[in-house]
Parts: C-alpha cells; structure tokens; sequence
C-alpha cells in the first residue's frame, strides 16, 4: 500500500495552482471579481450558519446576527462593482488592525529582552500600506491581486515540492 505522502496528487494540484496564480496575475479585474463573489458567498453561508445554530441553542443574537450575514451577504453578491471597489478597504483596515498589534506586541517583547525588531518593522509597514491603500485605491486592487496571485503560486511551487521531497523519502523507506 503507497504512503498517502507520496500521492500524485501533490504534483497535480501543485501545477493547477501554479496556472491558477498566473491566471490571476493576468487577469487582475476578473479575479477581484472572482474574490468579490467569494466574499459574498462565504458571508452569506455564515448567516445561514448562525441562524441554523441559533435554532439550536435558542439563541435571539446568533438569529439576528445570521440575518445581519445573509442581508450583508446579498448585497456583496448582488452589488460586485461596490463589493470590488470595497475589498482593499476591507484590506487595509485589516493591515491597520494587524500592523498596530504588532507594534504593541513587539514592544511588549522588547520589555523581556528578546529580538523584537522585525515584529515592529512588520507592524510599521502593515500601518503604512494600510494608509497606502486608503489614500490611493486603485493601488490596493493591484496589492490584492498580486498577494492573492503570489499566495496561490507559492502554493503550488509548495506542493510540487512537498511531491518531490515525499517521493524521495517514500523511496528510502520502501528499500530499507
């Protein structure tokens, strides 16, 4: 019986995600699209999480809090010009969330004297895109592609990867 770690399957969605990274480089509008309808449906399945556990525990806020997701969900699925041109600011504000805590957290680790610099560096430049992005937009559309993009091709080159280092390793054991 083959090891699950040595499986084909590695390589193959290793190349499909590679494609799929390029495609998204070289179609940033139809991708932002693409991340439009995902965010809306993945919001739109949380309301209609939150309203089936709401029956469940029998809870009035998990209820409303699932119609609040499933109204909010509609309108990013029905609206994808607005839900496009609202995705980098979702990003920023996130970037600006993550790139203060990181500030705070570094220098909270600063204060037991352990190496803290690349935390804050990290949290400064999540605060400064984060700025970026809102003062010019068109530029977060282009930083959500490119990361989107980069993040799925880096994924693929890992799986390939992980097939290759598997398939050598599935070798050694099956010849000792």
């Amino acid at each position: 019986m083959q090891d699950r770690r040595c499986s084909i399957w590695h390589l193959v969605s290793g190349i499909i995600m590679l494609v799929l990274g390029i495609i998204v480089w070289a179609n940033p509008l139809s991708s932002l699209y693409a991340m439009a309808i995902y965010l809306g449906a993945v919001v739109f399945l949380l309301g209609c999480g939150y309203i089936t556990f709401s029956f469940t525990e029998y809870s009035g806020w998990y209820f409303v809090v699932g119609l609040l997701d499933l109204f909010i969900g509609l309108i990013l699925l029905t609206n994808l010009g607005l839900t496009v041109q609202t995705l980098p600011i979702l990003f920023a504000f996130w970037f600006l969330a993550t790139g203060v805590m990181q500030i705070s957290g570094s220098i909270e680790i600063r204060k037991t004297g352990l190496p803290w610099g690349w935390s804050m560096f990290s949290g400064i430049l999540g605060v400064i895109l984060s700025f970026f992005i809102l003062a010019y937009q068109s530029f977060g559309e282009f930083a959500l592609v490119l990361t989107v993009g980069f993040y799925i091709f880096a994924f693929g080159v890992l799986s390939i990867a992980e097939y290759f280092y598997f398939r050598k390793f599935c070798k050694l054991v099956s010849q000792a």
